[in-house]
C-alpha cells in the first residue's frame, strides 16, 4: 500500500503511518512531521475517499505554509519533496535559527503568514530587543492589533515566550562557551 502513497503531500508526514482501530473501524494515521506539531490525519479504510489527500493538504498548508506546499507540489514525488523541501526546512527550522546574524539593509515583508515557530522567534526577538516584559503578549490592545485582519493568527502565551527565551539563551550560552574553548 505504501507504494501508492507517492504524492508530494506525503512528504509532510512521517514515512510510515500507523494502523489504528477506532470504534472497530480500521484507519491509517498519518502524523505530521513538523517540529512541535502533534496533529494526526486519519483515513478510514474501506471508504470511497480512502485515498483522498484533501485533509492532509489542508493541514500541511496551515502547518507549513502555502509557499512550502507549492514548492513540494512542484517535485516529482514524495521522496524528492521530503529530501529537497521538507528536509531542508526541518534541518534549518529551529527557533534559534531566527537569531542568526542577518544582513543590513531595508526590511522586507512577506505576504505569507508566519509559522508558529517564526512567530515565537519574532516575539522573543522583539521582547528582548525592545526590553518588553513577556506579559505584553497578553495585552488586549496588542492582541487586537496583531489579530486584526488575521483572526486565526497564533500568539504564544507569556509563559511560552518566557520558556522559549530561556531555551534560546541556553543554546546561545553553549555556543559561546564552545567558541571560547576553541579560542584558548
Amino acid at each position: 500500500m505504501i507504494g501508492k502513497w507517492n504524492s508530494p503531500i506525503y512528504a509532510f508526514y512521517e514515512p510510515r503511518p500507523s494502523i489504528e482501530y477506532i470504534d472497530g473501524r480500521r484507519c491509517h494515521s498519518f502524523h505530521c512531521s513538523a517540529r512541535g506539531c502533534k496533529q494526526t490525519i486519519r483515513r478510514y479504510m474501506g471508504t470511497k475517499d480512502a485515498q483522498s489527500t484533501g485533509n492532509m493538504r489542508k493541514h500541511a498548508k496551515k502547518c507549513w505554509g502555502s509557499e512550502v506546499l507549492e514548492a513540494a507540489d512542484a517535485m516529482k514525488g514524495r521522496d524528492e519533496a521530503r529530501e529537497k523541501v521538507v528536509g531542508s526546512i526541518l534541518k534549518n527550522g529551529s527557533i534559534t535559527q531566527a537569531f542568526e546574524p542577518q544582513g543590513k539593509g531595508k526590511q522586507h515583508y512577506s505576504h505569507r503568514q508566519l509559522t508558529r515557530t517564526e512567530i515565537k522567534a519574532a516575539m522573543i526577538r522583539w521582547a528582548a530587543k525592545s526590553k518588553r516584559p513577556f506579559t505584553i503578549v497578553n495585552d488586549e490592545e496588542f492582541r487586537f492589533l496583531m489579530k486584526t485582519g488575521r483572526p486565526s493568527l497564533y500568539i504564544p502565551s507569556a509563559s511560552t515566550v518566557s520558556r522559549d527565551t530561556k531555551r534560546v539563551f541556553g543554546v546561545v550560552r553553549n555556543r559561546v562557551s564552545k567558541l571560547l574553548r576553541v579560542c584558548r
